[in-house]
């Protein structure tokens, strides 16, 4: 069947670079479907899917948008009418990926657009912002993005070197031979850090042999929201949340937070999740001189040239407990606290540079102090990588997995 790609982009100010670019998707074998989020004027050529469509999909019109003069407006109303007709597109099988190319304007809307999309589904951007802070443009999805270099402005041979290698990627994506189907199991939802991976990978050859498929999501921000969008949207069964380190981030103002609602989601659905403390010893920063003036006085550790990690302090860990009562104390279904008593991390067993048992039980003392009688709280006498602890966590999870009616691996 051949293959169709859905060319999104504000054609009014881009038209020549936009009619290039579908010329090379059509050289690569593939059709397109070109939808026009411009607002300022008519495009050069005559788009599938008009500019005035896109603007009544995200609640407006045209000449309204013209007529206000609110560029800021008029991109949010582009962007949410192309968030709109793409998911429905792809909803509809029409289209089997999607590229784009913008500065500031066009990749906003390029990106609400895609972030529409389902994970797994083809999404290119090649953007004038790629080499900075993308966070907000990937979201929680597979947005791949590509440097522009030079500006979207006119075709030169810097210009047309990388769109020819844009339009060859998106084409290779969707023309990619479909995986073999195999037996679907239940899906488990686990974090993992570099200092909680010997633990997390010994869980998961437990969970794998018990008959899941585990889904491990690096603790670093965006892999916990990612988690937490997944769980939100009942693709997982259980969760493994061995690395809760996000958390401290957020507390103390680390560059790795996942936000406000990170360790809610799982709770709020009611699936079954047992959670440690992994990695609560540490606040994430980029370079040693990006850490933040005040805490110069911290005990800093320098994991590579590029993160710092800061240990956190009794007081900030007393609170990390009753946040993380709070937050577990509102689950809907069973979920358990597993403590590692001897250390979190590989740096905070004895001997390392981030042990210090006064923190680990400011934190365990709040905890028990604030948790609700529907989380079971269990101790080991062991440090969160220990091969006993690793196995009794997968063996929890796979407990009130199994309790539950119809979760038992097919």
């Amino acid at each position: 069947m051949d293959k169709v790609v859905a060319v999104l982009g504000t054609f009014d100010s881009k038209g020549a670079e936009y009619a290039f670019l579908k010329d090379r998707l059509e050289t690569e074998g593939v059709h397109t479907l070109t939808v026009d989020a411009g607002v300022l004027g008519d495009p050069p050529f005559v788009p599938d899917i008009s500019a005035g469509e896109v603007a009544e999909a995200g609640g407006s019109s045209l000449a309204a948008l013209r007529a206000s003069g609110d560029r800021g407006a008029a991109m949010a109303a582009m962007a949410r009418g192309a968030a709109s007709i793409v998911a429905q597109l792809a909803g509809e099988d029409r289209i089997d990926g999607i590229i784009s190319m913008g500065g500031g304007g066009g990749t906003s809307i390029a990106a609400a657009a895609m972030q529409a999309l389902p994970v797994g589904f083809p999404k290119l951007l090649v953007s004038t912002l790629a080499s900075g802070d993308v966070r907000d443009i990937v979201g929680v999805k597979d947005v791949t993005i590509m440097p522009a270099v030079v500006d979207i402005a006119g075709i030169n041979r810097i210009s047309a070197r990388i769109l020819a290698n844009a339009a060859g990627a998106i084409a290779g994506m969707v023309k990619a031979a479909p995986l073999a189907t195999r037996e679907e199991r239940p899906l488990i939802a686990a974090t993992m850090f570099g200092v909680t991976t010997p633990c997390v990978n010994r869980a998961r050859e437990e969970l794998e042999r018990a008959g899941y498929e585990v889904l491990v999501f690096h603790a670093t921000g965006a892999g916990g929201r990612t988690m937490e969008e997944l769980i939100r949207g009942g693709y997982i069964a259980g969760v493994l949340d061995i690395t809760t380190t996000e958390l401290a981030d957020e507390l103390v103002g680390g560059v790795l937070s996942a936000g406000p609602e990170r360790l809610e989601a799982a709770g709020a659905i009611g699936i079954p999740q047992v959670v440690s403390a992994g990695a609560l010893d540490m606040v994430n920063f980029g370079a040693a001189d990006t850490v933040p003036a005040k805490f110069s006085d911290r005990k800093l550790y320098r994991h590579n040239p590029l993160v710092t990690l800061m240990r956190t302090t009794p007081e900030e860990n007393a609170e990390l407990g009753r946040i993380l009562a709070g937050k577990l104390g509102k689950a809907k279904g069973p979920t358990v606290f597993l403590w590692p008593q001897k250390g979190v991390s590989l740096l905070d067993t004895e001997g390392k540079p981030f042990h210090d048992p006064a923190a680990d039980a400011a934190f365990i003392d709040a905890l028990k102090a604030n948790l609700p009688h529907n989380v079971r709280l269990i101790e080991l006498d062991c440090d969160i990588n220990d091969e006993a602890f690793a196995i009794e966590a997968a063996r929890l999870l796979v407990e009130v997995l199994r309790a539950r009616q119809g979760d038992e691996p097919r």
